[in-house]
């Protein structure tokens, strides 16, 4: 059984932004930030987020685009979509996505029924930002999927402080050398259920590995 809502949460340097929480049945559970794709926390990153609480974790989305535009839901299946979400892309600021999703963390970190331990998971730009957060000692784990230039942050690597998984597909034109991007996707013409079966499996092992709490 899984609950979910949104809550609302204040920014490190001010104003309020939107983050969607989904709550896991369970005394006590280690949590997860759920980091968006270029779409906005649409229909696909909230079931991702109900996925990781039906497995056993507290999951958070927060709205990464709000400094732009609030409550951003973008279909990728849109043309036009997508060029909003490419121009939502653009005026991203890095650092104050960083700490929206460091704040998110400190929000489920302090939840009555939360272990202390957070993890951070990511698709798309929100791969990026999984993978930069893994910097940080707020942060035990980092899962990326398919993360957007990180090809061009590897001089991070050296401060590295949480464990780190990285999910790249073997035929991605934004992750050079061309490597599926979105193999993850529910619903997406490049959805891969295999691929993604084994990303997901290798996931939960992992978190369950550096999280502890009641992997299912």
């Amino acid at each position: 059984m899984v609950t979910s809502s949104t809550i609302s949460l204040a920014a490190s340097n001010g104003g309020d932004f939107a983050a969607y929480l989904a709550l896991p049945e369970l005394p006590v559970a280690p949590a997860i930030v759920i980091l968006q794709e270029i779409f906005g926390v649409n229909a696909n990153i909230r079931g991702v987020a109900d996925s990781f609480a039906a497995a056993g974790y507290i999951a958070i989305a927060p709205d990464l685009f709000w400094r732009q535009q609030p409550n951003v839901e973008l279909d990728p299946a849109k043309p036009e979509d997508r060029e909003r979400a490419a121009g939502f892309l653009k005026g991203i600021d890095t650092a104050l996505a960083i700490a929206d999703a460091l704040t998110a963390a400190a929000y489920v970190r302090t939840m009555p029924r939360a272990s202390g331990k957070i993890g951070a998971v990511g698709y798309c730009l929100g791969g990026k930002l999984a993978y930069l957060l893994a910097t940080h000692s707020e942060i035990d784990a980092a899962v990326s999927y398919y993360g957007v230039a990180i090809q061009a942050a590897l001089d991070q690597v050296p401060g590295l402080k949480a464990g780190l998984l990285l999910h790249i597909a073997g035929d991605d034109h934004l992750c050079p050398p061309d490597a599926g991007h979105a193999f993850a996707r529910q619903g997406a013409a490049s959805h891969d259920a295999a691929a993604a079966a084994k990303a997901d499996r290798a996931t939960l092992d992992f978190l369950a590995s550096e999280l502890g709490g009641n992997h299912r």
